[in-house]
């Protein structure tokens, strides 16, 4: 649509609206909420009828689980069907960095879904071999970082630092660590109804403004930031992700109609982690993803004290099960943890102007 009407904006009164991202951006919000508000009932209809039992609830999680069997996973599909949509009907095409974010966020979808499917057709916890799916994750997020780092650079800002670092080939590495882990932080978050998808809402809100300000000459000089030519059009991406976000939290609220799954975790993860590389803002997802970083940490410090002390510092981790299991319902970890991650995307943006 974009594309179309942009070559008209010549002739047509009022389609030069078009050119703004912020117009295109909103434009791209509505109609992946729009899609998914839609299409959302029959998709969780059909999903239900062929996932029989749905997604396996694990044994050893919290007992109030159990209530949940029976629940269709892979709602993700929701989300990226809503999103994909929507972001070729209103972004620039031309524009490369829109192009390797989506890639790198259906890519990193399709590695959900099958993992997904093999959880519910065997109703395993299993999925794809862990050694697998990681070396998959790196290889793809390599790529795309290769890529990354030839239409822009390959140096690194630190928060608060007016100074960029040139981590030369090292940046890839780097950067598809940031991918592949921020991918797999919104996986462990997704374990409560609700719970990931509002802070990848909040992330993705923080991560537009970042990639307009990076994208804008002026605005970029002003705050000192790395100026990204070409980053603005990752806005309209994210403004599509939060549309689409917003109707599959409808669907999605306690007690939820379907689960996002590996699907949508893995994917929304993904593309932030992206959209952080590209925009040169890796460290400040770290802040404004908070939620994911200490749902990440709690896993692997939980593991790690294990294996060595044969100890845990959790009830239960990820980190949501411990305050579940320390009497907090499921409703107050979830609104807290939306919470939490508000306040962590105000202190990440205003790394903006405190350099």
């Amino acid at each position: 649509m974009f594309m179309f009407f942009s070559a008209l904006s010549n002739y047509l009164p009022g389609v030069g609206v078009l050119r703004y991202i912020t117009f295109r951006t909103g434009a791209a919000m509505i109609t992946s909420a729009i899609i998914v508000f839609l299409f959302g009932p029959s998709i969780i209809a059909s999903l239900k009828v062929r996932q029989g039992k749905g997604q396996p609830i694990r044994a050893d999680g919290p007992q109030t689980h159990f209530r949940k069997a029976g629940t269709p996973t892979m709602g993700g599909l929701m989300i990226l069907i809503g999103m994909t949509i929507s972001v070729l009907l209103w972004c620039n095409l031309l524009n490369t960095y829109f192009w390797v974010v989506l890639a790198v966020t259906l890519t990193f979808g399709g590695i959900g879904f099958y993992d997904d499917y093999l959880k519910v057709t065997k109703q395993d916890h299993k999925g794809i071999p862990s050694k697998i799916r990681l070396g998959l994750e790196f290889l793809i997020a390599a790529v795309s970082v290769f890529i990354l780092m030839h239409i822009g650079s390959s140096n690194l800002a630190f928060p608060f630092i007016n100074h960029m670092y040139h981590l030369g080939w090292f940046f890839i590495p780097f950067s598809a660590f940031v991918i592949v882990g921020a991918g797999n932080a919104v996986n462990l978050t997704d374990g409560l109804d609700g719970l990931a998808i509002v802070p990848v809402m909040v992330a993705a809100s923080s991560f537009a403004l970042i990639a307009y300000l990076s994208g804008n000459a002026v605005f970029s000089s002003y705050l000192q930031i790395h100026f990204v030519s070409g980053a603005g059009e990752l806005t309209v991406l994210l403004g599509a992700v939060v549309g689409a976000g917003l109707g599959f939290l409808w669907f999605n609220a306690p007690p939820a109609a379907i689960f996002m799954g590996d699907t949508g975790s893995l994917a929304l993860g993904a593309l932030l982690g992206a959209v952080a590389v590209a925009t040169k803002h890796e460290i400040v997802l770290a802040v404004i993803g908070g939620v994911f970083t200490i749902e990440a940490l709690s896993v692997i410090m939980q593991v790690a004290l294990f294996k060595v002390k044969r100890r845990r510092i959790f009830l239960m981790a990820p980190i949501h099960h411990h305050f579940e299991e320390k009497g907090w319902t499921e409703s107050q970890v979830v609104v807290r943890f939306w919470i939490i991650s508000i306040i962590l995307a105000l202190i990440g943006l205003s790394t903006l102007k405190l350099r």
